[in-house]
């Protein structure tokens, strides 16, 4: 007898990330129900599925408790952005904690296996380079990213709790920055930021000297790695990233030679606990999955860029 597809739960699945595994599991002719109580995500990453037989949208949050059948639960939900976390930091540490608090509940009480998004940021600002995943961190508990970054870190304590109590399946996905098409135009990230002022011929804004480091992974290549985890025996955690390490001059250097303008780059102050390097180490992914991402910066790069302009030239159109 034919098996019934797989009933997958996504939390946050109106987001940038969400949106894209949710297309991915659809595409593998799976269920999926995308919870999301928009205020990141989007409709418009998510309307060509409307209409879909194995789609359904619940407008919800997951600081409330819900009740599902499902057999995966893919736990996205929670702004990644500084701008969006930081504008009400008591309401991020209650979606990371509460919401992943939910998500464990629901998927002790009907069996099934949950992965659950944390971040690179539970590394905070690193005293070892490049981080793996055995580094308890720098974090500072008490700052204004504490809501985002400690809150990851005690969603983590709680899945793993749940493992050795109650057996629940856990799937740990440690994502490092992350960019790609569906990407907001306010997100306040560095990629979107100078992307966006680049097309529209304003200076690139670069906070401190711009000698800090970051590792940029294309969307593709993180679900790929996100499915490949809950698919696995592992319960991680793992770190998703890509390991070519750019300075935030390098970026904004390669971004502005992509510009069809003369534009400037324009320093301001140092934001508060910004880490000063960020480069995963993935050898623990290479070896448990078989996976290493495949699209460089550059070409993915392009792709966002393409993006970006097409979404801004509808909205000068409306």
């Amino acid at each position: 007898m034919p098996t019934s597809p797989l009933r997958n739960l996504v939390t946050g699945g109106a987001g940038f990330l969400g949106s894209h595994l949710v297309d991915r599991l659809i595409k593998k002719g799976e269920q999926v129900i995308c919870l999301d109580n928009f205020f990141t995500g989007s409709r418009q990453n998510i309307d060509h599925l409307i209409d879909h037989p194995h789609f359904e949208l619940i407008h919800h949050d997951v600081t409330e408790p819900i009740k599902l059948d499902v057999d995966r639960i893919w736990h996205l939900a929670c702004p990644a952005s500084p701008i969006h976390y930081q504008f009400n930091p008591i309401k991020t540490a209650k979606t990371n904690f509460l919401g992943t608090h939910n998500m464990l509940g629901l998927a002790k009480r009907v069996g099934a296996r949950i992965l659950f998004s944390s971040t690179s940021e539970v590394y905070g600002d690193p005293d070892i380079h490049p981080q793996t995943e055995n580094y308890r961190g720098n974090v500072n508990p008490i700052g204004i990213r504490s809501c985002y970054d400690e809150g990851k870190r005690v969603a983590e304590s709680l899945c793993f709790d749940y493992m050795r109590t109650h057996r629940t399946e856990i799937r740990i996905a440690r994502i490092f920055n992350t960019y790609g098409p569906r990407m907001a135009l306010n997100d306040g990230r560095l990629i979107s930021n100078l992307l966006v002022q680049s097309i529209n011929g304003e200076d690139l804004t670069i906070y401190g000297d711009g000698k800090q480091t970051r590792s940029f992974c294309f969307v593709d290549d993180l679900i790929d790695g996100l499915i490949l985890l809950m698919n696995s025996s592992t319960c991680g955690p793992i770190n998703f990233g890509n390991p070519e390490e750019l300075s935030v001059l390098r970026i904004a250097e390669l971004i502005r030679l992509k510009a069809k303008m003369n534009i400037d780059l324009k320093f301001m102050a140092k934001l508060e606990d910004d880490p000063s390097r960020r480069k995963p180490a993935i050898e623990v992914a290479k070896k448990e999955l078989n996976w290493s991402p495949k699209i460089n910066f550059d070409e993915g790069l392009e792709i966002t860029k393409k993006y970006f302009e097409e979404i801004l030239k509808s909205h000068q159109n409306c």
